[in-house]
This record gives structure tokens, sequence and C-alpha cells, in this order.
């Protein structure tokens, strides 16, 4: 799901930005907003909240070694994450979610927006291929602008269509940090991700 979301127009249209009415006090935090100091792991431009049975995982582009999203697996759910810059006044979600739209329906997919926690979003069937055998897969696309940046999830599993199972969720995407830094990007550029140190790693020594 890392590619579906366009690249940025020439001239592009500002819009509004989306994102629940709370986010600077319930979250997804910008790091200089109150209560963004809490144990995490840290992912560069993100910080993660710990949470006992969470699974985390880097999607890596393979052909530059960059790491391009965190996958976050809960309790038969996943979310991916995407941190991108954005401008300053104007938001990104209300021009991303018409692409996200045309190229799911491009791929012989359906979307359709909804009105959820945090604004509008796209409930999705995406095409998959699995074991030879063609289907489609429900999704939930989220996203969310913040102070100079935005952020995506894709939510997938039984929190795409099982309400307590979003909660849990739902809850997750809230206790995400973003880490912005002051580094000059285009709107809709990733922000830089990096695969978290542990101390076995930290302990390695280079070959």
């Amino acid at each position: 799901m890392s590619d579906i979301g366009g690249s940025p127009a020439e001239g592009e249209r500002e819009y509004e930005k989306s994102a629940p009415a709370d986010r600077s006090v319930a979250g997804p935090l910008d790091e200089n907003e109150s209560g963004a100091i809490k144990p995490s792991v840290d992912l560069g431009s993100l910080r993660i909240e710990p949470r006992r049975g969470m699974q985390l995982r880097m999607e890596v582009d393979k052909s530059n070694d960059r790491a391009v999203a965190v996958t976050l697996e809960y309790q038969g759910s996943t979310v991916q994450l995407q941190p991108f810059a954005a401008p300053r006044s104007s938001g990104l979600w209300h021009g991303i979610r018409a692409q996200i739209q045309q190229q799911v329906s491009t791929q012989g997919g359906t979307a359709t927006e909804a009105d959820g926690p945090f604004g509008p979003e796209l409930v999705a069937a995406v095409p998959v291929q699995a074991e030879g055998q063609f289907g489609t897969r429900r999704v939930r696309f989220v996203g969310i602008d913040g102070p100079r940046w935005f952020l995506r999830a894709v939510i997938g599993g039984e929190a795409a269509s099982d309400r307590d199972a979003a909660e849990a969720i739902h809850s997750i995407i809230r206790s995400v940090v973003v880490v912005r830094g002051s580094t000059p990007l285009p709107p809709r550029d990733l922000l830089p991700l990096q695969v978290p140190v542990t101390p076995e790693s930290a302990d390695r020594k280079p070959e």
C-alpha cells in the first residue's frame, strides 16, 4: 500500500486540514505538543508507544534499503503508518483521498468515502492475489493533517470491519507521535524512518 497516494501535482490547490478536533490533545501528537513525551520506540520521524502483544515491522524499499513505512500488528488487525511533510497552513488529505479512490478503481477495486473517528476516510476493497487465487481485501485509508506533517494509516484485518477491533487500532494511532524535524522538505515527501535500535543491534560491531 506504500505506493498509493500519488505524487504532488504542479499548481495543486490548497485544502483545509483534516483531523479530529481534539488531535492536539488526544493524538496523534506532534513532538512539540504537551503529552508527547512518553516511553516509546524511536523510528525516526515516528514514535510508537509499546503495547503488550503488538508486533512492529518496518517496510523497506529493497532498491535502496530505505524504510518507507511501519506496520503494526495487534490482535488480528494491522495498521501501516507513513508520515509525510506537509504545508504549515493547508492540508493534504482531501486531495490525496481522491487520488487513492482513483488508483484503487484503476486496480479493479472499490473505495467509498465514509465518516470515521479521524474525519473522512475511505473504506476499500483492494484486489489481492494469494496462493494463485485472486480476491479482494477490505482496508480503510485514514489521513490526519498535523502541523507541517501528514500521517496516513492503512487499516487491515479485523479492524477494517469490526468495531471493537477498530477501537484498539484507533487507540494505537492516537498514541503515535510525529517528529517533523526542521529540515525543509517539499509537501508529500516521506519523512525519514529508521529501524529501531535494540540492545542487541547497539552492541553489534560493524563488519
